[in-house]
């Protein structure tokens, strides 16, 4: 049995000689009353430079100046004239002084407002210089030693199924992609491959009535058979995503954009965020791409100039980080985003000749917004570090780029500690991230892990007056409720969200028992409605 589904069934499996009324009680006694800010509307944006973007000519190691210019001759960013490096903060100490890319305009500005961290050397251990790999790597939250976090389901997924499982069956995707025209593997859950839905070439505003037309009537009933089954399950499917679809293009219609937004493909994309957020979806994780990194030639237009290609790439992501940060900021939306960009890795210390770096190993990470605890982490790497004995790589990792997500799953998005070792855990070091978070990320007036971690199986600490029980079941599972009705009203979804069975049944002797042996393995919610009370109870079949 993998370690993480031992997390899902221990608990489970520990109360299972309990009656439900006793095991009630018991839940109750464990559930202490907590003083916790509202984090309900919360949401990460990531934006995913793609490519592998050159961490030194983005962020310039003053403090080692001359031996930068030695590795760099020809692309390097100049020491003066109208393209010099803007000077980060002449506060921070030596070895910790920065010069940013000229094009960085806006993420100055952010940082002057104290809305961004700058995380120094983020990488992985046995760093994997393929695009391809390791762009899995960090999208499955695993590393260049092992897979053991999974290599079919990726951290985002985990994360959402196991924190958000209450709002699977709701009517919005809990993530949204824009900028690629593929699903990535990062929104694949364990048990769920629906959790995200992609925005790519669409607009918002028109998205229901494309997949509307897309199907044709579903049929009025279902055959008692397997064919049924599967005929049943494609139709849900496509229902969910036109329900996806008319939650995204009413928020899309209802919300708004403030303030003006540069020209370019990643302020569309960041501008769209912004107006869904803006139009009160829920969704709780956006991921955004700009592409074009990969600058192994034409970095630069030519000897001792800065501008070019990565010139070009820097000033769109500034741009566009600074307008999307100002416009939350209008709408008085700013308070409950956090922005973060990654790239698959980083470049070599040296230029190769051709006006372009080849694939290296770290890079640095913003992360941004008014949550953030303005400031660098970590120092500015060693380049005497790259010789030509490690073909000019700078290898030392200052920060695991887990280390930084986990620390804005706990301490912005409230999850606690079993929910971040499920979505990944440090192998190499068999430590947990918990034990490696950077705290300095966040302001205090934001984190909310002191002294307060939200509950995750009932949120803001609300009790629960259902019990679906025994769980996990093999073949039958019963409903029970504290206050006895005579009639109780139910619906089953699967893992990724799509309704399976909707009725209204009677209840005996207290309880509803539902023979589900035709179900598969798997997760299922089932969704009790009780009056105006709602309940969702996270159920698995083995």
């Amino acid at each position: 049995m993998k370690r993480r589904n031992f997390i899902k069934l221990s608990a489970t499996a520990s109360v299972i000689g309990l009656t439900p009324f006793q095991l009630q009680a018991a839940l109750k006694s464990f559930m202490p009353f907590m003083e916790c800010p509202d984090i309900s509307n919360r949401k990460l944006v990531l934006i995913n430079l793609a490519g592998a973007n050159d961490g030194l000519n983005t962020v310039v190691p003053l403090n080692q100046y001359d031996i930068y210019s030695n590795l760099r001759p020809t692309i390097k960013v100049p020491i003066s004239g109208s393209n010099k490096y803007i000077n980060l903060d002449n506060t921070l100490a030596d070895n910790q002084q920065i010069g940013l890319n000229p094009a960085l305009i806006g993420v100055k500005s952010l940082y002057d407002k104290g809305y961004l961290r700058i995380m120094q050397s983020v990488g992985y251990p046995s760093q994997n210089k393929s695009h391809f790999k390791s762009t899995d790597l960090y999208l499955t939250g695993n590393d260049g030693n092992s897979l053991l976090n999974g290599e079919d389901s990726g951290w985002m997924g985990r994360f959402m199924e196991l924190y958000y499982a209450d709002l699977i069956v709701e009517t919005y995707p809990l993530a949204i992609e824009i900028g690629s025209n593929k699903t990535s593997l990062g929104f694949h859950a364990e048990e769920a491959h629906g959790l995200s839905i992609n925005l790519t070439g669409q607009d918002p505003a028109g998205f229901y009535s494309v997949l509307n037309g897309l199907g044709g009537v579903p049929p009025l009933n279902f055959p008692d058979s397997d064919y049924g089954d599967q005929l049943r399950f494609i139709t849900n499917t496509d229902s969910l995503s036109n329900t996806y679809a008319e939650s995204i293009s009413n928020a899309f219609n209802k919300g708004k954009n403030d303030i003006s937004y540069p020209d370019n493909d990643l302020s569309d994309q960041l501008k769209t965020v912004a107006r869904l957020i803006s139009g009160d979806l829920e969704t709780k994780i956006y991921m955004v791409r700009i592409s074009g990194f990969d600058t192994h030639d034409a970095q630069v237009q030519g000897s001792g100039e800065v501008i070019g290609r990565h010139y070009d790439l820097l000033s769109q992501l500034s741009g566009s980080m600074e307008a999307f940060i100002n416009d939350l900021e209008s709408q008085n939306l700013a308070d409950d985003v956090v922005g973060v960009t990654f790239s698959e890795f980083g470049r070599k210390a040296a230029e190769n000749g051709n006006f372009g770096t080849d694939h290296g190993e770290i890079a640095p990470m913003f992360v941004f917004g008014k949550p953030v605890a303005g400031g660098v982490s970590g120092t500015n790497p060693d380049l005497t570090e790259a010789t030509s004995y490690n073909n000019f790589q700078l290898k030392t990792v200052q920060y695991d780029y887990r280390q930084t997500f986990a620390t804005l799953l706990q301490n912005f998005l409230g999850a606690d500690n079993a929910i971040i070792d499920a979505t990944f855990f440090n192998h190499t070091l068999n430590d947990s991230f918990n034990n490696l978070k950077v705290d300095e990320i966040l302001k205090g007036a934001y984190d909310v892990s002191k002294g307060c971690v939200a509950n995750t199986n009932t949120p803001n600490g609300e009790n629960k007056y259902w019990l679906v029980y025994p769980n996990p079941f093999r073949d039958l599972v019963n409903i029970s409720g504290i206050n006895a009705t005579e009639t109780i009203t139910y619906r089953i979804y699967n893992a990724s969200g799509v309704l399976l069975k909707e009725r209204t049944d009677t209840m005996v002797d207290g309880k509803v028992t539902l023979y589900l042996n035709r179900y598969s393995r798997g997760v299922y919610f089932f969704e009790i409605l009780s009056g105006n009370k709602k309940e969702v109870h996270k159920v698995i079949k083995i």
